[in-house]
């Protein structure tokens, strides 16, 4: 069969559940710190080293888009909002922009939504390019730096390049508006168009509560080997096939789709988030961009999270030890995950899950209501205290300009 199938004997896949069940569920084992800076910056508290203006923009650049479309608060794209409520209460906000290391300017680029629940591209970066025309008219902090001492939330597919589809995602470029910011963004991947220097890369919103509320016992057997649910092909937006996910999906299924050590299927269980705490490892691979919300949710529930995006940028590199707890396969090898995935050490695999069972490891995926200590938002902060203080050189002359408001798509510059 294609793929390089090869089945475990029966007794050999037994002993290895069993070996991970002896190991992982033991009470009362403690789970493993991870050692090194990455430990230290998780558990690291932003709190009173910097300080954060968050300017107040009219309700139709966020509050009334939500009021319009409810779904922005549970969609993969919501960190922009919660991010927001997170600043509006937290200790590091202050009132007096004089004093203020950075400004956020709180506008939901990804709430305009089609039927399908995707972010509108065409209206994305007239959004931003609104709110950023008002704050730099009403008030002079943005003018004197053209928004080097600025972040923005953009979590876009490609995020500031504001497209779902990559091609049409590096044609339009990063938002010439945006190339001083600090952008933090749900895209990562090496030197690609969209991935702007010094951005911090955050993992997507997956819904706490929601995750909460299908937790099942921990001493539940992980009596599936591999697991994934979604997407092989995207046939609307890819009728050709081939290109959604750069054929990595089509190959997972053509490969592995009657081999019993994978549980892969398009339907989406009720299940889903219980069968996922059953698995040994949950397949993460590409979409149409190379993260999605299945990472969250692998480390979350305690599956090793199996990486197939080439060249990816994962959320909060800096403080989680991705390679320590999860598996990279090239695209190129998914014919050989079984192969692969079968031939890694037992004690390997029970390194890796006593690394995610830390708590520090789920929290720092999760944007929590109310918010909690080492959570996503805090680790954003994490990444934002990091690169201070400014250089002098963000601080431009006066009659400086470096900006030019007038690149970009003509479609982009029509008023919002």
């Amino acid at each position: 069969m294609a793929g390089g199938f090869r089945v475990l004997p029966l007794l050999i896949l037994c002993s290895l559940f069993q070996g991970i069940l002896g190991e992982e569920h033991q009470p009362n084992r403690p789970t493993e710190r991870i050692s090194g800076s990455a430990g230290d910056v998780l558990e690291d508290d932003p709190v009173g080293r910097l300080k954060v203006f968050v300017y107040e923009l009219p309700s139709k650049y966020n509050k009334k888009i939500l009021q319009k479309d409810p779904r922005c608060l549970n969609h993969m794209f919501a960190a922009e909002i919660y991010m927001h409520r997170f600043l509006l209460s937290s200790a590091v906000r202050t009132s007096n922009p004089e004093e203020a290391d950075w400004f956020y300017t709180p506008v939901y680029t990804t709430c305009d939504l089609t039927p399908n629940g995707l972010p509108l591209p065409f209206k994305s970066p007239r959004m931003m390019r609104s709110a950023i025309e008002l704050i730099s008219t009403t008030w002079p902090y943005w003018n004197r730096t053209e928004g080097a001492d600025h972040f923005f939330i953009t979590p876009h597919d490609f995020g500031a390049c504001f497209h779902y589809q990559e091609e049409k995602a590096i044609e339009r470029g990063i938002l010439h508006l945006l190339k001083r910011a600090t952008l933090v963004q749900t895209f990562g991947q090496r030197n690609h168009v969209c991935l702007k220097d010094g951005s911090i890369v955050i993992p997507p919103y997956a819904p706490p509560q929601k995750m909460q509320a299908h937790l099942i016992p921990p001493d539940t057997p992980r009596s599936i080997f591999v697991y994934f649910r979604g997407l092989f092909y995207d046939v609307g937006n890819d009728p050709e096939g081939g290109y959604y996910a750069r054929g990595a999906r089509a190959s997972v299924w053509e490969n592995f789709k009657n081999n019993p050590l994978f549980d892969i299927s398009t339907e989406h269980p009720t299940t889903y988030y219980e069968d996922m705490q059953r698995a040994v490892f949950c397949l993460c691979p590409l979409g149409w961009a190379p993260w999605s919300p299945r990472l969250v949710e692998a480390v979350v529930f305690g599956c090793i999270p199996v990486v197939i995006a080439d060249d990816i940028v994962l959320p909060f590199a800096d403080a989680i030890p991705w390679e320590e707890i999860g598996v990279f396969v090239a695209e190129e090898d998914v014919p050989k995950l079984d192969t692969i995935l079968t031939s890694i050490p037992i004690e390997v695999i029970l390194r890796k899950q006593r690394l995610l069972a830390n708590p520090s490891m789920k929290q720092a995926m999760l944007f929590p209501q109310p918010a909690q200590s080492r959570d996503a938002f805090h680790q954003i902060l994490n990444g934002l205290a990091r690169k201070l203080p400014h250089e002098e050189s963000v601080y431009l002359k006066s009659g400086q300009k470096i900006l030019n408001w007038t690149a970009g798509p003509k479609g982009d510059l029509k008023p919002w």
